[in-house]
């Protein structure tokens, strides 16, 4: 009778596949072993040594304690591009990629754009590889974060400015964008799934109150750094909407719903993602909720991006300006 060996690929995989399930328990050992996942499936019954046990066992159990996979191997994946990541930053998720598809439409040729509160820099970096011409900068408080930021922008090869500061503090008086982008801390102190992000930065979730406050402070000088046709463009709790609108509205800004049509992949580098633009000359509209639309050119944005929290904004009417 053959014995069963416990110390293979499969009979690890097997093991662990009850408590983590399988997908994650193959990422993590072929995270451990330095080889992709498809070498565990061809290999499955190769024999490893007791450091490596020991290894994926420590990973299993603080998985089980809920920290992330991501954080467990040290990237994660956003907009086709695999980015450094630790406790220093929060995790890039999928929402987040709406921001950057949005962004991309509105987006002028060889744009100037301000990623506010950059983290691990995946917005920032991601504009700079998508926008061919772009002039990026982007802003943390956090100089741990910055070190993630920066590592991540040479390792993808990225130009992008880095700069220390809270919010505004970090921006040069009178610096204007075509672009003004952000993902702040938005989520309420007393909110149920502020638990579960535990092993997160807590400083990037919540501001410690209401989930307000950081935006209002996006909010309050947006209008003097955004150029003539510029766009401010945010990621916010799904049930924050009404609150958003009227602090956005409140400063002069309006709401903007983007209606373009998608281009083929071109020469210029870029996924194919920038749509092209349409009726450009009409320069002011209403939208459904009677606010006038200021940009270059009227816009509706994916439903959606409703669903994800995420706004585009720009200014109320070109007296503002």
């Amino acid at each position: 009778m053959n014995e069963v060996k416990l110390n293979t690929i499969r009979a690890l995989i097997g093991e662990a596949t009850p408590k983590i399930g399988r997908f994650e328990a193959m990422i993590l050992l072929a995270h451990i072993l330095g080889k992709p996942k498809e070498y565990l499936i061809a290999h499955d019954d190769e024999e490893l040594p007791d450091t490596t046990l020991m290894t994926f066992d420590v990973y299993v159990s603080m998985r089980l304690d809920g920290v992330p996979v991501a954080y467990l191997t040290g990237r994660q994946e956003f907009f086709g591009r695999y980015f450094t990541v630790d406790h220093n930053v929060l995790i890039p998720r999928p929402d987040t990629e709406v921001l950057i598809e949005q962004a991309l439409i509105v987006a002028p040729e060889k744009p100037e754009i301000l990623d506010m509160g950059t983290g691990s820099g995946c917005i920032a970096v991601t504009l700079a590889k998508e926008c061919p011409g772009a002039r990026v900068t982007a802003t943390d408080v956090s100089e741990e974060a910055l070190a993630i930021a920066r590592g991540n922008a040479e390792a993808l090869g990225a130009e992008v400015e880095f700069r220390k500061g809270s919010w505004w503090e970090a921006v040069p008086e009178g610096a204007r964008y075509d672009l003004i982008v952000s993902n702040p801390p938005y989520i309420r102190s007393d909110d149920e799934h502020l638990p579960a992000l535990r092993h997160e930065p807590q400083g990037a979730l919540t501001d410690s109150g209401n989930g307000l406050s950081c935006l209002e402070e996006i909010a309050a000088h947006a209008m003097s750094h955004l150029r003539h046709g510029g766009w401010l463009l945010v990621e916010h709790g799904w049930d924050q909407a009404p609150d958003v609108a009227a602090l956005f509205r409140s400063v002069g800004l309006a709401a903007n719903r983007p209606r373009l049509r998608r281009k083929r992949q071109g020469d210029d580098g870029t996924k194919g993602r920038r749509l092209s633009q349409v009726d450009r000359d009409s320069r002011l509209r209403t939208n459904r909720r009677g606010l006038s639309c200021v940009g270059p050119w009227a816009k509706e944005i994916p439903h959606r991006l409703r669903r994800y929290g995420i706004r585009i904004w720009c200014p109320l009417s070109d007296s503002n300006r």
